[in-house]
């Protein structure tokens, strides 16, 4: 079973428990993970995402870093900690997002939104998507790795929850995704949040019910989806879990997580999927 994660937020963003990150740490410690990285959702040099409770603020960014910093040597001799970001690409971002991977260790692109032709946001989940739109957002996806900013791709069958279908058009999307990923060797992510959050923090209330009971919640999981997982089984390109965490109780679920997760997908796709078989896979 994987004994890494690149997918951990904290209080900062606003939406995460309001606990400290070492007590994450604790908990990666507990169920034998030999390295995590911390890659909360990136503050913005200049303001483009103003919506509540998204991000944490620019000014947070030192005070981020160095208690990652703290926690690395605390517990070196337990666990191998990074730092990072869950970073967005926007055209004429790229020197903003090239300072923040100067300074971390990793960033993983979770791409949440566009532009439209007016310089407007267009937020995956919120916005329904237009065929021209979903095309779009493949190409922020495939201009960041081309320029060589992202380590990881964070949930990326993000898109299909502003379509609502998966049908020819969310099929171009995956394939290009994948294959951008796969060219440049940039690992993608079954991402285990939204499964978190229909089974066991369901109505965001943490409960202790059967794996059984869970796997009857699945059907309203956005992603991951089947369908994308399908198409990335045919590539070459190296896939891992995240768990995404922002609640406390999230990650000693990580292996729960993982088995609905696999339901979703199913076991013949997930056989055929090439697993980083270690947390170094650079």
């Amino acid at each position: 079973m994987q004994n890494f994660n690149y997918h951990t937020h904290t209080y900062r963003c606003g939406h995460a428990d309001l606990i400290e990150d070492e007590e994450y740490i604790k908990e990666y410690i507990k169920m034998g993970f030999k390295r995590v990285a911390f890659t909360d959702h990136c503050p913005e040099k200049e303001v483009i995402d103003d919506r509540e409770k998204i991000r944490m603020r620019y000014e947070q960014r030192k005070e981020y870093l160095d208690s990652i910093k703290r926690l690395k040597e605390k517990y070196a001799d337990k666990i191998t900690i990074e730092s990072g970001y869950e970073i967005e690409y926007l055209p004429g971002q790229e020197a903003n997002l090239q300072e923040l991977k100067k300074e971390t260790d990793k960033l993983v692109l979770g791409q949440h939104f566009i532009y439209d032709k007016n310089k407007n946001l267009r937020v995956c989940g919120r916005d329904s998507f237009t065929k021209e739109e979903i095309m779009e957002y493949a190409s922020y996806v495939e201009k960041a790795i081309e320029l060589g900013i992202p380590d990881i791709i964070v949930h990326p069958d993000n898109y299909i929850q502003s379509r609502g279908k998966f049908e020819e058009d969310e099929a171009k999307v995956a394939h290009r995704i994948c294959k951008v990923a796969e060219k440049h060797g940039i690992p993608i992510e079954i991402n285990l949040a939204q499964v978190f959050n229909a089974t066991y923090y369901k109505d965001r209330v943490l409960n202790d019910d059967s794996i059984e009971i869970q796997k009857g919640r699945l059907g309203s999981v956005p992603y991951p989806r089947k369908e994308f997982w399908q198409i990335a089984s045919n590539y070459d390109v190296k896939v891992l879990y995240g768990i995404d965490a922002h609640h406390k109780g999230q990650i000693n679920l990580f292996n729960n997580l993982v088995t609905l997760a696999n339901e979703i997908i199913g076991m013949e796709t997930i056989s055929k999927l090439k697993f980083a078989e270690n947390e170094i896979f650079a």
